[in-house]
């Protein structure tokens, strides 16, 4: 049974709504973590100014130079290196929204992105898949469309997600074969991978029928995600590039994530990773207020730290949670949302991967992260979206989403009446104030098992993996999908079929 909603009303509670509505909209009422001093904060910004400034960084696409170059920027077409004046990024980070709405098509299911709010996003673009049955595998566009039915059905998810790389479908054809997935089997914001002018068209068109909205609605607030990352050290690539214009000439989030590995493609500190990172960040969120300034964009972080043994990379370390209070002071240095993660490097839904990927929750959700991308599914060091691994995190997320609500201390709640029923031995179960609020006191579980050992073993002595297992599954069996006119529903599958008649659309390189 799902757990009910507590609300400060008890009477009637069998008939109050289910828990899942309260997370839709999540806020974080806890004050972030700070783990340097405001000064050395200012030092790191400044540090990140002065790469930019004399260093700069490669940029691929002919057309982002373009742009940068029109803007003022110091442009190196044969080496092509880009260089920024601090006076360009500084009025550039002036005109970034400190929050903005992500639109989803059931406007219950739209998120408020900045601020005090929380977004939790499902895991993006592992090429594989595992599920206790079947192992690990290929990923197809069936088990793409699995991970979108699961993001829909937990209200602790709130956007949808690239949850696989489907293999089964060509390269020019899988970008319609996602979003038709995304747009018919959910109604929650989704997200879309950069990858050329031409494949962001054909999405971007998909949702406008869906939504049944026309280009200037579609302009004037963000309806869609993408994730740009930078090749750290100091290079942006073609796709990468052109997303960045293409997002913000749309009005669309755009989400710059340098990928800094200390030791690896980043100074082995902290504060270098940090600092690198930072600068790659003010360059991807420059570009796109040059293209459209108060284009939604913000500031993500991926910096962890790698086995200096292998050269592996490692998560949710101690390293991965103190790079992410760091990375959350530097963009509440520019005024800008904050993306972090959830990761682990375990390749087993196991006890590794789950306490590294709460130690990446505490990193990002204490740090005061607005985004939490591949919060439910990550496996492998992202190389894996794990069925068990997705339904194991559902249940942290919506752990720490109780751990955001309020705690009432009313004199009915403190509840000195029933202290005095019970008196001196005696027990609350049966008491006034007990039985008023039993029903909802407290947070059901989704896979934990609180029974004793006799119990447990009894009914087979399953392990929390095989109880997620047990989960998803049920959970498929039970899906049905959002509605969604059957007009609407043709419309999208007639642009789909059309599509692929003319061959789809090439990816950038």
């Amino acid at each position: 049974m799902r757990p009910r909603r507590r609300d400060s009303q008890r009477a009637g509670t069998a008939g109050q709504p289910q828990r899942s509505t309260r997370y839709r909209n999540l806020v974080n009422p806890f004050e972030p973590v700070r783990i340097f001093s405001d000064d050395q904060v200012e030092n790191m910004h400044l540090a990140a100014l002065g790469i930019l400034e004399r260093q700069g960084m490669r940029v691929l696409s002919p057309r982002g130079r373009a742009v940068l170059a029109g803007a003022g920027a110091d442009v190196d077409d044969a080496s092509q290196m880009v260089r920024l004046d601090r006076g360009l990024v500084t009025t550039a980070l002036a005109t970034v929204p400190a929050e903005a709405n992500l639109i989803a098509r059931n406007p219950a299911r739209s998120c408020r992105v900045g601020g005090p709010h929380v977004v939790f996003a499902p895991v993006a673009g592992p090429p594989s898949v595992s599920d206790l049955q079947r192992g690990k595998r290929t990923g197809t566009i069936e088990d793409f469309r699995d991970f979108v039915r699961l993001s829909q059905a937990f209200d602790v998810i709130h956007v949808l997600g690239q949850m696989v790389e489907p293999q089964d479908s060509s390269v020019t054809e899988r970008h319609l074969e996602t979003t038709l997935a995304q747009l018919t089997l959910g109604d929650k914001a989704p997200y879309f991978y950069c990858r050329g002018e031409a494949q962001l068209a054909d999405c971007f068109a998909m949702l406008r029928i869906a939504q049944g909205i026309d280009e200037a609605t579609f302009h004037s607030e963000a309806h869609c995600y993408s994730i740009c990352n930078t090749n750290s050290p100091l290079q942006l690539d073609v796709p990468m590039t052109d997303g960045i214009i293409e997002f913000a000439a749309h009005g669309q989030l755009m989400i710059v994530t340098p990928f800094t590995l200390a030791g690896a493609m980043a100074p082995i500190t902290i504060a270098g990773a940090l600092t690198l990172a930072h600068a790659e960040a003010l360059f991807g969120i420059t570009l796109s207020q040059i293209v459209r300034p108060g284009a939604p964009v913000m500031y993500g972080s991926f910096t962890s730290n790698v086995d200096m043994k292998s050269g592996s990379p490692a998560f949710g370390t101690p390293e991965y949670a103190k790079a992410a209070f760091g990375a959350g002071q530097l963009a509440r240095r520019i005024g800008a949302p904050w993306r972090c993660s959830s990761a682990t490097a375990s390749n087993a839904p196991d006890a590794q991967a789950v306490y590294e990927s709460q130690m990446s929750l505490w990193g990002a959700l204490l740090g005061g992260c607005h985004f939490i991308l591949h919060a439910a599914g990550w496996l492998e060091g992202g190389l894996t979206a794990s069925f068990e691994k997705f339904i194991l995190d559902v249940e942290m997320l919506q752990m720490f989403a109780e751990l955001f609500q309020p705690v009432l201390a009313s004199a009915e709640e403190i509840g000195v009446e029933a202290v005095a029923e019970v008196g001196p031995g005696g027990h609350f179960f049966a008491a006034a104030h007990t039985m008023q609020r039993y029903r909802d006191a407290f947070y059901t579980p989704l896979v934990s098992d609180w029974r004793n050992y006799g119990a447990w073993s009894d009914d087979g002595a399953k392990t929390a993996t095989e109880r997620a297992n047990s989960r998803w599954r049920e959970t498929l069996a039970s899906f049905e999908p959002p509605a969604l006119d059957p007009a609407v529903h043709e419309a999208l599958t007639a642009f789909v079929e059309r599509r692929r008649r003319e061959g789809g659309a090439a990816p950038a390189s």
